[in-house]
């Protein structure tokens, strides 16, 4: 896998079925996947592409982590990995069965396979992991609400550890047809190598992607009684709703900039200590312009010296899992003084005139990072990310 730094894009034709007769007929798939790979072949059959992926991403980051589950302790850890959509993919493909064949047809897993909370049950089972399992559904907000969900629980004590993040795969016809007819789809078939462009004066809209990314995250004093590599402190969340409309964000950022606000406060951190955004960024006409009135609102003149990135202009946008990836940006950032790029920048547009970081990862320090996250229903999250000391 390229590095996230490295500005390479993922954007290429569909394969998983035939887009030809759509608009969009272009996405960020994961290459190469063969989950069998990673489970036995009948579990492989039972479980969602979305549920495939959270279930080795977490076993990735539960190895990662070193900490080893216990009869002891496996009721101090949780699991809290989101989906804002589910198995998409299961639940089309049981209505092709149903119209086709008959209700008799349908595979008695669906249930298992299209239910949100699929993958962080899965997690659980699979590692023998008993403290709460729970998904967290809020949209394109979900991996970095359900990322907070877990650090609440850590400060209050109810747990130790959890694995949490986001899981998604919504690269079905139903999937890529809704988007699209909503206007939120890049169009740009043939020219797919330069799309989404976040912040551009010539965006066209988002590309969807899939995929998961898993965090193991630990109350201090747990980590350092076990001798952890502590990698990144999470020090802050906060999320608002805009109260405005499902589908379209409030047009004056207020809601976002306050949950960026409310989110610096959590983490005891000053509006001129934050040295990176890694931006929400779809590469829509709407929320490129919204995220950029809600940095200014919250940071005032600062916004102009902070560099804000949207490494969907690589990934695509993942939906619910895209925050938690972008939360791991936001670590890698920190770990390696690279702040990664926007790609396919070529345009300014007056509206969106802060730091994109065009085309090119920077070389830079960064001490402290915000991941921003916003979704239909009006929702807003952020995270606050620090270098561990």
């Amino acid at each position: 896998m390229e590095k996230y730094h490295n500005g390479v894009s993922g954007v290429t034709p569909i394969t998983r079925f035939d887009a030809s007769g759509g608009q969009a007929q272009i996405a960020c798939e994961v290459k190469g996947f063969d989950p069998k790979e990673y489970m036995p072949a009948k579990e492989a059959r039972r479980r969602d592409r979305f549920e495939q992926f959270g279930v080795v991403a977490a076993q990735e980051a539960l190895q990662n982590s070193g900490l080893e589950v216990t009869s002891e302790n496996a009721s101090r850890i949780g699991v809290l990995v989101s989906s804002a959509m589910g198995g998409l993919e299961s639940l089309q493909q049981a209505i092709y069965t149903l119209k086709d064949h008959g209700a008799r047809r349908v595979s008695p897993f669906l249930i298992p396979m299209l239910m949100p909370n699929g993958a962080a049950g899965l997690i659980g089972i699979d590692n023998g992991i008993k403290g709460p399992a729970m998904s967290v559904a809020s949209a394109c907000a979900s991996g970095i609400d359900g990322i907070g969900l877990a650090w609440m629980m850590l400060r209050t004590g109810m747990i130790d550890a959890a694995l949490t993040g986001a899981s998604e795969s919504t690269l079905t016809e139903t999937g890529i047809g809704a988007f699209d007819r909503i206007g939120a789809l890049s169009r740009q078939n043939d020219n797919y190598a330069m799309t989404p462009a976040p912040f551009d004066k010539n965006r066209d809209g988002l590309v969807m992607g899939e995929g998961a990314g898993i965090l193991m995250l630990e109350a201090e004093s747990h980590a350092k009684a076990r001798g952890a590599n502590i990698l990144a402190e999470l020090a802050g969340y906060a999320a608002t709703a805009d109260a405005y409309h499902v589908t379209a964000p409030s047009s004056d950022g207020a809601g976002g900039a306050v949950a960026i606000s409310n989110a610096l406060v959590s983490a005891a951190v000053n509006p001129d200590e934050v040295d990176y955004i890694s931006a929400h960024g779809t590469a829509t006409p709407l929320n490129d312009v919204t995220e950029t009135r809600a940095i200014k609102r919250a940071f005032g003149e600062q916004a102009y010296q902070i560099p804000v990135s949207s490494t969907k202009s690589m990934t695509g946008h993942m939906m619910g899992a895209t925050g938690a990836l972008e939360t791991i940006f936001c670590v890698k950032a920190i770990q390696e003084s690279i702040v990664p790029p926007t790609i396919h920048y070529q345009t300014p547009d007056p509206e969106c005139d802060l730091d994109y970081v065009p085309n090119r990862a920077r070389e830079k320090k960064v001490e402290v990072a915000i991941s921003n996250a916003f979704g239909f229903g009006g929702h807003n999250a952020v995270l606050v990310v620090k270098e561990y000391h």
